[in-house]
């Protein structure tokens, strides 16, 4: 692997979605830093929200860029899912943290995705596709969707009764645990079928 293949503009991306977890996590978590210089805190949740879609924003181009122009790196291969895990799974504790988000909610992506991490190291181990299927784009997408809305605190808007932001939140819950199972019967088959 030559060092044009390394320091590509789809691992740049990946490596600034992981710079930017850690700094969007501390915007959450901290808000009173800049509440006490005088910024209101509905400026707090916008500039947190808008880095979070921007960085999350990344993830689409990265990818798109390594497909189109053969910039496919076993780095890259890594540091993306990384990126995305360290975006999500950071801002979803920052929330929880702050009392925004369930913490059963939090607890059952974060196992599913440490679980799914797992059984996709044991997939590479045995020679199995670890593509992303369609349904855990649409998780993550959801997971996205979820995260800007509570950052944002949208939980005001109400529809039936029942909070947006919660609805959105326990809907990428369920697509989670989806996911992760039609990854896990594609597992099983793929060892079946060796």
């Amino acid at each position: 692997m030559t060092n044009n293949q390394v320091f590509n503009i789809p691992n740049i991306l990946a490596f600034l979605r992981i710079l930017a977890a850690p700094l969007m996590f501390w915007i959450i978590i901290t808000p009173e830093f800049f509440t006490e210089q005088g910024i209101h805190i509905t400026w707090v949740y916008y500039f947190a929200s808008l880095l979070f879609v921007v960085a999350s924003s990344t993830d689409f181009f990265d990818g798109y860029i390594a497909r189109t122009f053969n910039q496919i790196t076993l780095l890259g291969k890594i540091l993306d899912p990384l990126a995305d895990k360290m975006l999500t799974i950071g801002a979803f504790l920052a929330l929880m943290v702050m009392g925004d988000a369930s913490p059963w909610a939090v607890y059952i992506i974060i196992v599913r995705e440490l679980f799914i991490t797992g059984l996709r190291t044991v997939a590479v181990a045995e020679g199995i596709d670890v593509s992303a299927s369609m349904a855990g784009k649409v998780k993550t997408v959801a997971q996205m969707i979820a995260i800007g809305f509570l950052i944002m605190h949208w939980g005001l808007i109400e529809y039936v009764g029942f909070a947006v932001d919660n609805a959105l939140l326990w809907w990428a819950v369920f697509l989670t645990l989806y996911s992760g199972g039609e990854y896990i019967m594609g597992f099983v088959k793929a060892l079946k079928g060796k």
